[in-house]
């Protein structure tokens, strides 16, 4: 019987035999079957243990695996890919990508994988997903077949419920993880690819591949290993425009790029000035680190309401999303602004310097998070900083910025039972979940935000002990520079980050940055000395600037640090904070505001009451609605509206100043 057969059989006595579970963790065949069974009794034979998936060794896979992708079919958002691989004969594992680079967790959405078909020396060959790693794929290839086509078809979303949308009828971002298959047995960096995408009639393109050839649509490109593959998705649209921003090198050899595309012709708009800010922002990192990790950079961004929201880090270029209107109407949202700086900081801080236990063989091996808070967070405060340091936003947008962040975390009750280092394992624990109550659960955006509050820590306090010589730009130059156009990543362990931090100013910083990263318990604090020492204050302010509402763009529906919740554009009551004024109300999800003082509810009316009662007696009347009970409750509140700002503190340097001022060298 042929392996293929045997594991089908396999699969079948797994569903007819009540014994299966037992059966699979030994090596064994149940009892023969009589001379002459009839149908009602007849014996099956316990399936023998799967075959082992093959753990990756140094070997090289022997051979090129050609691979095809159409993203021709726009209309139904279907992918379609083949896949010619070499072969010898005997069992074969083909893996999906399971551990996605920059998720930080199991994402590979092999649930949109489709239609696979198997085809070698003429004839169709069957194939048995593996009943404990349903990412694997084992297939016997028969005596006489050095080659096999793999056929399949990635079926993306038509919206950003569950997936985000990757295709539109005017662009398209290719993540090569999301169709394709790989043997397993081997390193990333040992299989190699010759990848080809056709793309729909006119339609350009943005890449950190060698090109080879495009012509009537199909872009074939220089043959790459696996590794480099996954790290360099495509963006391709019908409205696209490639922009050279680096300073350094022109449009040349090497040179950093913007790749737009755009949902229509109109936005792709970049003026004179912002393309000189993105410049100024390569020239800044250049300033920081010292050295490039990229030979050459691409900047994949979409401007778009269309496609699915993405900032995605890799080596030599950046997935990144930002509204439609990002350039014809610059500044509206910090967060879009900032991206681009984020995400090319991670060419520096995630890619090439990365956390040891997140550097696995391939993409099957799981990985580990224990240092999110330097590969995420140290990225974020970068990001930040550089945002400022370009002129792609000002020293007040930035301070704002820090102000809600610091406030956010002055006020999370979450610490008293989940250290920060934990949140490192959220998204091990389910992506990017939601919850109930996440200022009590804690989860992704801490080891990104509250990270960012240690690095300003550790920032001034090297600016001050060291009477501004020494600062973090010297740990970034140190630990993350060197080795300028190289990109093989370097693994790095908590001891090297202490390490680092000693060589630009002597101190114990395991000590610094354990009791930060495991605070715990009632009396534990958010990190807010940085603020402190930068020449702050973190303060409340009942009315914000025309630019502080900019930056705070949630502001006229945030009760969070009065009532205790968020009022959402359909009047739910959401982000009610644990132990806050509603919480204490016995308020929770699910509640709609109807009434505030006896008067139809929006955001506008509950601001004006919460105004209103500001040094008088009487309380705030809400009437909430949840399903088909309603409730009236009184908040006895009278401290009127309260936002974050930063306040300078008189008499001490403006140390955040010198942080967010641009590198002359």
């Amino acid at each position: 019987m042929t392996l293929t057969r045997r594991l089908l059989a396999a699969a079948l006595a797994l569903l007819l035999t009540s014994a299966a579970s037992t059966a699979l963790a030994q090596d064994w065949t149940g009892p023969q079957a009589p001379a002459a069974p009839t149908p009602q009794n007849t014996p099956l034979a316990l399936p023998r243990a799967l075959p082992p998936i093959p753990a990756p060794t140094a070997e090289a896979y022997p051979g090129v695996i050609r691979y095809e992708v159409d993203a021709t079919d726009v209309e139904k958002k279907i992918v379609r890919v083949r896949q010619t691989i070499p072969v010898t004969p005997g069992p074969l594992v083909l893996l999906y990508p399971k551990f996605l680079p920059g998720n930080h967790a199991a994402t590979g959405p092999i649930q949109l994988l489709s239609g696979i078909t198997v085809q070698g020396g003429g004839q169709r060959i069957d194939w048995l997903r593996d009943t404990i790693d349903p990412y694997a794929f084992h297939i016997d290839v028969p005596q006489g077949v050095s080659e096999i086509t793999v056929d399949f078809q990635w079926l993306t979303q038509p919206d950003n419920s569950t997936w985000r949308v990757v295709m539109t009828p005017e662009m398209v971002n290719l993540q090569w993880e999301k169709a394709l298959l790989y043997p397993a047995g081997y390193r990333s960096k040992g299989i190699t690819f010759a990848p080809s995408i056709r793309l729909p009639q006119g339609w350009k393109y943005g890449v950190a591949l060698d090109t080879e050839s495009f012509v009537d649509g199909l872009a074939t490109f220089a043959p790459t290993d696996l590794y480099t593959l996954i790290d360099s998705p495509l963006f391709g649209g019908a409205h696209f425009q490639r922009i050279a921003i680096d300073p350094r090198r022109g449009n040349g050899e090497g040179a950093v790029h913007l790749n737009i595309v755009a949902d229509t012709a109109k936005d792709l708009a970049p003026t004179a000035e912002q393309l000189g800010w993105f410049e100024n922002l390569v020239t800044q990192t250049d300033r920081l680190f010292g050295a490039r990790p990229y030979d050459r950079y691409d900047f994949l961004l979409a401007a778009t309401a269309k496609l699915g929201g993405i900032g995605l880090e890799h080596h030599r270029s950046s997935e990144n999303s930002v509204p439609a209107d990002f350039f014809t109407n610059w500044g509206k949202s910090l967060g879009a602004v900032g991206l681009l700086p984020h995400e090319f900081t991670h060419a520096w801080n995630g890619k090439r310097q990365r956390p040891a236990d997140e550097l696995t063989a391939n993409h099957n091996i799981p990985t580990q998070n224990t240092l999110l808070w330097v590969y995420e967070g140290q990225t974020e405060y970068w990001g930040d900083v550089l945002t400022a340091r370009s002129g792609l936003a000002s020293k007040a947008d930035i301070l704002t910025s820090f102000a809600e962040v610091a406030a956010f975390y002055d006020n999370q009750p979450g610490r008293e039972w989940r250290p920060l280092q934990d949140t490192n394992n959220h998204n091990l624990l389910g992506y990017r979940t939601s919850n109930p109550y996440s200022s009590w659960m804690r989860g992704t955006g801490d080891y990104y935000r509250e990270a960012l509050l240690i690095w300003l820590d550790a920032d001034t306090l090297i600016r001050e002990a060291t009477d501004g010589k020494k600062s973090l730009d010297d740990f970034a130059r140190g630990f993350f520079g060197g080795d300028d156009g190289s990109w093989a990543p370097r693994g790095y362990v908590f001891e090297d980050v202490v390490a680092g931090l000693n060589a630009v100013h002597p101190h114990d910083w395991a000590t610094f940055l354990r009791t930060r990263l495991d605070a715990n318990g009632p009396d534990a604090k958010a990190p807010l000395d940085g603020l402190a020492r930068g020449g702050y204050r973190l303060t409340y302010t009942d009315s914000l600037t025309a630019e502080e509402k900019r930056i705070q763009s949630g502001w006229a529906n945030d009760f969070q640090y009065s009532l205790g919740f968020t009022l959402s554009a359909s009047n739910k009551l959401t982000g009610v904070r644990w132990g806050g004024r509603a919480f204490e109300a016995d308020i929770g999800p699910g509640w709609e505001l109807v009434a505030v003082n006896d008067v139809a509810a929006s955001a506008e009316k509950l601001r004006d009451a919460v105004t209103a009662a500001k040094g008088a007696d009487a309380p705030i009347r809400l009437l909430l609605k949840n399903a088909d009970r309603y409730r009236t409750v009184d908040f006895d509140y009278h401290d009127g509206l309260r936002y974050p700002r930063l306040e300078r503190i008189p008499g001490t340097p403006d140390r955040l100043g010198d942080i967010l001022s641009p590198r002359r060298r």
